[in-house]
């Protein structure tokens, strides 16, 4: 009889805990949008990348450049650009030459 109250109490926090831990999930995909999209910015702005087509995806702050440019000077250049964003912990480059 005595294990039935501390067993109901482990029960009842268990959904909590579950709750909890899809919070940071949660704040991570925010950031690793807010990222993709400076990145994005970033790219567009830049004056070394005309005639980019460079997609831009961000998972857990690795950001991934995948597309064409048109120099070989350009693929370095994307990655220096996106690597100035707040929050990019590493670059994967795969960019090509048109």
């Amino acid at each position: 009889m005595r294990c039935i109250p501390a067993l109901l109490a482990v029960l009842a926090g268990a959904p909590l805990i579950g709750c909890v831990s899809n919070v940071p999930q949660k704040e991570a995909a925010v950031a690793d949008e807010a990222i993709t999209a400076e990145v994005r910015q970033a790219l567009r702005h830049d004056p070394q990348l005309p005639e980019s087509d460079i997609d831009v995806r961000t998972t857990q702050g690795i950001v991934r450049l995948s597309g064409f440019v048109v120099s070989a000077d350009s693929v370095g250049v994307a990655a220096s650009v996106a690597r100035t964003v707040k929050g990019v912990r590493s670059v994967r480059n795969d960019l090509r030459l048109k």
